[in-house]
């Protein structure tokens, strides 16, 4: 346990509190994992109600934070919108740092708390601020489209934001508005590569890519299918190109989640990080989750003792550069200002076969 705390009592109180969260994770944790998990669940739940705060879970969040202790749920785009309109006085971030600085930008007055400060990000740490500045001076004239996993010094660099969940939408919302036939969007190579698939809007792109899902390729999605014939692939568009064309479906992890819930296949494999699926699984017991994921190792940096630490001493407090935030806030409200599809947005898998050129800075 973080900072030497010994381990709490899992008493009769607290397996009756705690008792519907199990009934929801009891297939994907262990009751010896499960005794040690519930007392700090219901500790966190507590002091939530005495602080005023509310979690906000990511999709990539453990099973136990995410039907645990989360408040809101979701993607990127659909926690940014939770932290925009929260009336809550703490807001803790159980994502990664990026996120925490997301929300900071929209809730100023708010405190935003990261459990830990290592929770980065590969695809935030491949650009800058500066970067983004020297882009602008090489193609002037041009609006910069920059994924929402950026630091708030690239975002405020930047005309407008977008989630994988609506890169297509604000890329050719961009070239309406600005009057052009090209965009710039950054930092994610492989989500820049996927999108100039799906849109006529030409593509200028960053070689960032997310540690994760650039480890999947298209072998991967062959084994796959030979060993799980019947078994549908859905795969996120951070995933390279040549992984989309060999899958069922593709979209952000909302429209993963949609898909499955909607559907309700036997058999699924999720081409992304390994929680999504243990999420997914506690609400779908009747698919089977086959899991070729990978961890996020910046994800994983969140425990239910580093929530409840970060509760407990309000740490680690993000704090932002007022005139950074000031500039990043547009960019991340008019993504959130953008009208929100009836649906998930999912990826044509036709037009993801065929190849379009990007402009790779």
């Amino acid at each position: 346990m973080a900072d030497g705390f010994a381990p709490m009592a899992f008493t009769p109180a607290i397996d009756d509190a705690t008792r519907p969260i199990w009934d929801k994770v009891k297939r994907q944790v262990t009751p010896l994992e499960w005794r040690l998990q519930a007392p700090l669940i219901a500790a966190i739940n507590a002091l939530k109600k005495q602080k005023n705060a509310v979690i906000l879970a990511h999709n990539y969040m453990t099973p136990e934070i995410f039907h645990g202790v989360g408040d809101f749920v979701g993607d990127s785009l659909a926690l940014a919108r939770e932290a925009a309109r929260s009336d809550a006085a703490v807001i803790v971030q159980a994502g990664v740092h990026f996120m925490a600085e997301t929300s900071k930008v929209l809730c100023p007055d708010k405190t935003v708390l990261i459990p830990d400060l290592r929770a980065g990000c590969s695809l935030a740490s491949s650009i800058t601020g500066a970067d983004v500045r020297l882009i602008k001076q090489r193609y002037p004239g041009l609006p910069v489209v920059t994924y929402v996993n950026t630091t708030a010094d690239v975002k405020a660099e930047t005309d407008i934001c977008c989630t994988s969940a609506n890169a297509v939408q604000v890329v050719e919302h961009a070239a309406r508005e600005w009057g052009v036939d090209r965009v710039i969007l950054i930092p994610d190579e492989f989500l820049a590569r996927n999108v100039a698939r799906q849109t006529t809007v030409g593509i200028i792109a960053w070689k960032g890519r997310c540690e994760v899902h650039e480890r999947f390729d298209r072998a991967d999605m062959l084994e796959l299918r030979a060993a799980y014939p019947d078994a549908q692939i859905l795969a996120h568009p951070e995933c390279p190109s040549e992984v989309l064309e060999e899958v069922d479906f593709a979209g952000s992890t909302a429209a993963m989640t949609d898909y499955v819930m909607r559907r309700k296949p036997r058999q699924v494999v999720l081409i992304t990080e390994c929680s999504m699926a243990d999420n997914i699984a506690c609400d779908a017991p009747e698919t089977e989750f086959v899991r070729p994921c990978n961890l996020c190792p910046h994800m994983k940096r969140i425990t239910l003792q580093t929530i409840h630490d970060s509760l407990l001493y309000d740490r680690y407090v993000v704090e932002i550069d007022p005139a950074i935030a000031d500039r990043a806030r547009l960019a991340v409200q008019r993504m959130i200002d953008m009208p929100p599809p009836a649906t998930p947005a999912r990826y044509d898998l036709i037009k993801a076969r065929h190849h379009v050129d990007v402009d790779l800075i």
